[in-house]
């Protein structure tokens, strides 16, 4: 083989791998949107979050205590919408953009760490619901929530993401309802991981009562702490 038709083959593979990576940029791409529009149709309000960021956040707050896991703007819980367009807008306008849900509208998440995530699972069998694990070290389990949508006074508020640095003291059980949010998968973490579902969107939602009972004890077990949920519910 002559030096053209070296340099000719080097061509032609450096295109397939351009044409490749493309490609499957794109796969993930629809796969977000999919992901995203699923969960709409379930009537899980979103709204866009920052992203990591080398080793930090793509955010503007110096030493940002949560890099990649809160909304991008404070006006998260007005711009959280259920309208598929408008995802759409907002995937083509932040292509690297992490997505939350809002919760206390649809439902609410109790979020523990994974080792009390892998006990419960086992414990609850068919009665678990939406299970997602948000990177090495959380698992998030959606229920129904304990707030009533239509009578805002019945609501239980939350400030945990309203104030990120909070979240290294409580390592324990966490309950998101009103005022709070999650990561959605196919969310990039701060490990490096992606947020992905352990058990689809598409599974009932739960009792969060009967759910809490079973983290309750698992958190016990493996050390997490998680006997007092209280200041999560604004009681």
């Amino acid at each position: 083989m002559d030096r053209t038709d070296r340099i000719g083959k080097r061509a032609r593979v450096a295109g397939w791998l351009r044409r490749a990576q493309r490609g499957d940029a794109e796969a993930g791409r629809d796969r977000r949107a999919d992901l995203l529009h699923e969960v709409v149709r379930l009537g899980w309000p979103v709204c866009p979050a920052a992203h990591p960021l080398e080793y930090g956040c793509s955010c503007d707050r110096v030493g940002c205590p949560s890099p990649g896991m809160h909304p991008m703007s404070s006006a998260w819980q007005t711009q959280a919408t259920l309208d598929p367009a408008q995802v759409d807008r907002w995937l083509d306008r932040h292509p690297e953009a992490n997505f939350v849900t809002a919760t206390g509208v649809a439902h609410d998440v109790l979020d523990v760490p994974a080792a009390a995530g892998e006990l419960a699972l086992e414990a609850l069998g068919a009665e678990v619901g939406p299970v997602a694990a948000c990177g090495p070290d959380r698992h998030l389990f959606f229920t129904a929530t304990r707030g009533t949508p239509v009578d805002e006074d019945e609501w239980w508020p939350c400030e945990l993401d309203c104030h990120p640095e909070t979240l290294d003291e409580h390592p324990g059980l966490r309950w998101h309802c009103r005022g709070s949010y999650v990561l959605l998968p196919p969310s990039g973490h701060p490990s490096g991981a992606t947020v992905r579902w352990i058990r689809g969107p598409e599974t009932a939602l739960p009792d969060p009562l009967r759910v809490l009972d079973v983290l309750t004890d698992a958190c016990d077990t493996v050390g997490a702490g998680a006997t007092d949920t209280r200041w999560l519910m604004g009681r």
